[in-house]
């Protein structure tokens, strides 16, 4: 008998359309539009003095340079092709890495690690090898750390593949989005299937131990036809991983988004369509829905570690390993440390000044309460597990959890009426046809949302 977490999703275009709003991605609580300037860099450091030395760490690096400009995204990076800019960053982050790792005590191991923009593989192999030495010279890394990196299959070959492996990287990502030629052009990525199958093929000759690729739904003239032709050659390749993004077009928070003609944007039809064709394809092919837009072979550590409940989400999405500190370099980068979030300063001005004199470029932050502490693992559980059992939460936080959530689980009976989620005295599960809608059932426990009702900030649930 299927479990929640094994059964296959279902797709019910009329719920989706019913609770197709706009919502948080949840990669944190509270979410990143809640920080303040309030939190400081002196805030920053007292939590990581105030963390528990032997618990292990995971780190991220932003890199925010690239070559060209995809205009679909909405991300923080620096659009160049000079170099000099990059071998500065990275002389900065070094410097970062150096008084962030002495404020670290204990020597804790370090179990992962992601470098994520931007492009990171637009540095050049002399910057990544002083980047990956800053991080190794600072920290102790375990001998099993996932080490993962996203890379743009237009600007990497076989060697720099074969060197990354060389650094210890040992799982990556590869964006693709969509391979067909027309829509390629309209968002000025032009990527063929035979250069992302030789990184692909390179990483695995390497190897790394997971292949991760990116698409997007939803783009400038994509089409049904058009994007099943694109799972079939993602299928073909056979990657551990999909990411499957809903594009956001939020052009009003993104310029480079401006360049997208919006009359070329599929209609919502078609949108919804082209998700269930991908949920029926890449069922069929094996790929199990991890939830979030995410789908993983049985066998790959995502899946294992959603049927294992050990499944976690963090800045970067889900995660294998437990619930740990994060610590982040770079513009914009988030991380987590205790009961507190930290996010730098977004602009390369900023960065440069706050470590020019010596300070932490900390631009805003949290410290989270009892109450935030309670709604982070109930929201994390149900975007992992997509089940929450009342007496393990009520036992792990000293609360009745039935009695002091009691306003969000009856704002949950239209959920329940049309078989979203289950709800019973000591447990609510969400169901195969609930799972595309996790965010929309996690939403009802976010206080920060039901106090201000402004959810069009976000992007869309679908």
């Amino acid at each position: 008998m299927p479990t929640s977490l094994t059964a296959p999703i279902a797709f019910d275009k009329a719920l989706v359309r019913k609770y197709d709003g706009f919502g948080p991605r949840y990669t944190s609580y509270p979410t990143a539009d809640r920080f303040h300037e309030q939190f400081t860099a002196a805030n920053y450091v007292d939590a990581l003095a105030s963390r528990d030395v032997s618990a292990p760490l995971s780190l991220y690096v932003h890199v925010p340079f690239c070559n060209t400009v995809c205009y679909y995204c909405a991300c923080n990076k620096v659009i160049t092709k000079n170099h000099d800019h990059s071998a500065k960053y990275i002389r900065y982050v070094e410097k970062e890495i150096g008084i962030v790792g002495g404020l670290v005590e204990g020597s804790p191991p370090v179990i992962q690690l992601h470098w994520g923009g931007g492009t990171p593989t637009f540095l050049s192999h002399d910057e990544m090898g002083a980047l990956m030495g800053a991080l190794r010279r600072q920290f102790r890394f375990a001998p099993d750390a996932e080490v993962s990196i996203e890379v743009d299959p237009r600007k990497v070959d076989a060697a720099t593949i074969r060197y990354l492996a060389e650094l210890g990287f040992n799982r990556i990502s590869v964006g693709i989005q969509d391979f067909d030629p027309a829509v390629q052009k309209a968002v000025n990525r032009i990527q063929s299937e035979a250069e992302t199958r030789a990184v692909i093929d390179a990483a695995r000759a390497n190897g790394f131990v997971s292949v991760n690729v990116d698409l997007i739904y939803g783009l400038p003239l994509q089409t049904v036809a058009g994007f099943s032709a694109t799972l079939d050659k993602v299928i073909a390749a056979s990657p551990d991983r999909i990411a499957l993004y809903s594009y956001a077009h939020v052009p009003h928070m993104s310029k480079t988004q401006k360049q997208i003609e919006i009359t070329q944007l599929p209609s919502p039809d078609t949108k919804l369509a082209i998700l269930a064709l991908a949920i029926e394809k890449l069922g069929a092919a094996g790929y199990g829905y991890i939830g979030m837009d995410h789908f993983a072979k049985p066998g790959d550590e995502l899946a294992v570690a959603q049927r294992e409940r050990k499944l976690h989400r963090n800045f970067q999405g889900y995660s294998t390993r437990p619930d740990c500190d994060l610590i982040a370099f770079g513009i914009s980068a988030i991380g987590k440390v205790g009961a507190s979030y930290a996010q730098n300063v977004k602009t390369l001005d900023g960065y440069y000044a706050r470590l020019d004199a010596d300070v932490l470029p900390v631009l805003r932050g949290v410290d989270l309460k009892e109450d935030d502490l309670l709604r982070r693992d109930t929201i994390q559980k149900l975007m992992c597990n997509f089940e929450l059992d009342f007496a393990a939460l009520s036992e792990a936080h000293g609360v009745p959890f039935a009695g002091m959530f009691a306003p969000e689980l009856t704002a949950l009976a239209p959920m329940v009426e049309d078989g979203l989620v289950e709800l019973s005295d000591d447990r609510l599960r969400v169901t195969p046809r609930g799972r595309l809608l996790v965010r929309t059932v996690a939403m009802i426990f976010d206080r920060y949302l039901r106090e201000s009702q402004q959810k069009q900030r976000y992007s869309r649930v679908i």
